[in-house]
């Protein structure tokens, strides 16, 4: 027998969620007990801000120029590498519970993701001898889907709708408040896809025997917008309780004041001027949000990280029963973040900040390794997660994977000369503001070291490629303060372009299509 490996991500969760990473709302105790117990990295990064080259960063252990999924609705290849497939072939039973988002679910048919439920199939795909796959809306792709309107088509009303009766789409505000993609849910909470896919986690580890190996991953659609969780759970958190965000400033004027230190694209999400991705709702403009909406917004969030943390906690449960606990490994991230009303904005887009690039990112040793719990500020990558899973079960790391595995000690950061990680973000969108509708190109590269972010601006039909963002992460750890044009700045600044530029993956001569938005 050899060690199990628990995966566990969320989708769209902030660094500072969790109680462990300064937290001080969301009760997390399961998940902080594993960083309590683990190796909490306090610098870990993602290759990109949004959910499919996230995703495909994971389970492929390469950068987007490599695995080709350089925004969403761009699909990865059904027979990319894939280290569960590398996992099954050393005899490892593999699955994967919840949101894969590997293939755009906004897109024509013949995806295998969206595909399956409808068919009756479970896989295998993608190396997952079995797949049970959820979303955040009620589509009827996916197995979740396919429960709740066969057995329970009387519950699924109470989930937001995508598109309203109006014609509204994801800009519909509900709640207290009315804010955007905020709902009261009457779902029972036992519906709900958060329990769900513990439960059916739990249902397949029970499927196995006690001395088989196995790769779970166990991928929660939640915090992810729209927030509408159980109305069952609102009342966990009050958000009239609730203070503003530390970087959410006090009046419209200062927020704007704060927005045109940056580039213009920053100011022009806020105002509605700008639109430069997909990931902001249509005519939605985050200058119109009232300070109870930032607040009732980020109290169902909080909801539905307390709801995350129950389910984890029911699924170690298990595997503590089973007896697995001592030989299992468990690791817990997410895609990316959520600006929360950090200056001012929602949701996520091209904006190279703590808020979306900085990842809750715990690993938990088999107790039985041995492995002295810490934290360590060394950055670290989802590029790193394939060839540390490869390690944990005795394999070689194939050549084609980026990262390295993780250290579990300061002194083997240090021997990996650990000094920085990179984070990409590339876009073609065209700009529901601009009367002629034109398509804008935006690509930002950025590193981040223990000290200093900076992110270049590529040429393209927004940016001329001279302009810039850095940011002294001890003097400014809010990254307020943009040093891009400051003389004082300009070796650092000069050194971390050469370093990013050194780093920096080759990209392909020409990128794979992108069929749909998401």
């Amino acid at each position: 027998m050899g060690r199990n490996i628990l995966l566990i991500t969320t989708d769209q969760m902030r660094h500072d969620a969790l109680g462990c990473n300064g937290g001080k709302v969301a009760r997390t105790p399961h998940i902080d007990a594993l960083a309590t117990s683990g190796i909490n990295y306090a610098r870990a990064h993602n290759q990109c801000v949004t959910c499919m080259p996230a995703r495909a960063s994971i389970v492929t252990g390469q950068y987007p120029a490599t695995h080709g999924v350089w925004t969403n609705g761009v699909p990865l290849p059904e027979d990319a590498p894939s280290v569960a497939r590398e996992l099954g072939n050393a005899g490892y039973r593999t699955a994967l519970i919840g949101k894969a988002h590997f293939e755009p679910w906004l897109s024509p048919p013949g995806f295998y993701e969206n595909d399956m439920a409808k068919k009756g199939e479970t896989g295998p795909h993608r190396g997952f001898e079995r797949m049970e796959l959820a979303n955040h809306f009620m589509t009827g792709n996916f197995h979740y889907d396919q429960l709740m309107m066969g057995q329970h088509k009387d519950k699924i009303s109470g989930f937001y709708p995508m598109v309203t009766p109006q014609g509204q789409q994801n800009h519909a505000g509900g709640g207290d408040t009315g804010a955007i993609q905020c709902w009261h849910n009457d779902m029972p909470r036992e519906l709900y896809h958060t329990d769900w896919v513990a439960d059916r986690v739990i249902a397949f580890l029970d499927t196995l025997d006690t001395d088989e190996d196995w790769f779970i991953w166990m991928s929660f659609p939640d915090p992810h917008h729209p927030w509408d969780p159980p109305a069952s759970e609102i009342g966990r958190v009050n958000w009239r309780d609730l203070d503003l965000p530390e970087l959410y400033a006090a009046t419209p004027e200062k927020r704007q004041e704060l927005l045109e230190r940056k580039p213009r694209h920053w100011k022009g999400a806020w105002d509605g001027s700008l639109r430069t991705n997909f990931e902001f709702p249509p005519n939605f403009r985050p200058a119109d949000l009232t300070d109870d909406q930032v607040r009732e917004i980020n109290a169902m969030n909080h909801i539905e990280n307390e709801l995350i943390d129950d389910a984890c906690g029911r699924v170690f449960d298990r595997i503590a029963a089973r007896g697995w606990d001592g030989r299992t490994d468990i690791f817990f991230t997410t895609d990316h973040g959520e600006l929360q009303g950090d200056f001012g904005l929602m949701f996520k887009g091209a904006f190279h900040v703590d808020a979306l690039m900085r990842l809750p990112f715990v690993w938990r040793p088999a107790p039985d390794a041995d492995v002295t719990p810490q934290t360590l500020a060394d950055p670290v990558a989802h590029i790193d997660l394939a060839p540390t899973f490869c390690d944990i079960a005795g394999l070689q790391v194939p050549t084609w994977m980026e990262g390295t595995p993780l250290p579990r000690t300061a002194d083997e950061a240090a021997a990996q000369n650990r000094d920085s990680v990179l984070t990409g973000w590339d876009s073609m969108h065209r700009n529901s503001s601009d009367p002629e509708k034109r398509t804008l190109s935006l690509s930002l590269r950025t590193i981040t070291t223990r000290d200093h972010v900076l992110t270049a601006y590529l040429p393209g039909s927004i940016y001329e490629g001279t302009e810039g963002e850095l940011y002294d992460l001890k003097d400014d750890p809010l990254q307020t303060v943009n040093r891009w044009d400051d003389p004082a700045y300009a070796a650092i600044r000069s050194d971390l372009t050469a370093q990013m530029h050194d780093q920096w993956p080759d990209e392909p001569a020409e990128r794979r299509k992108q069929i749909a938005p998401a």
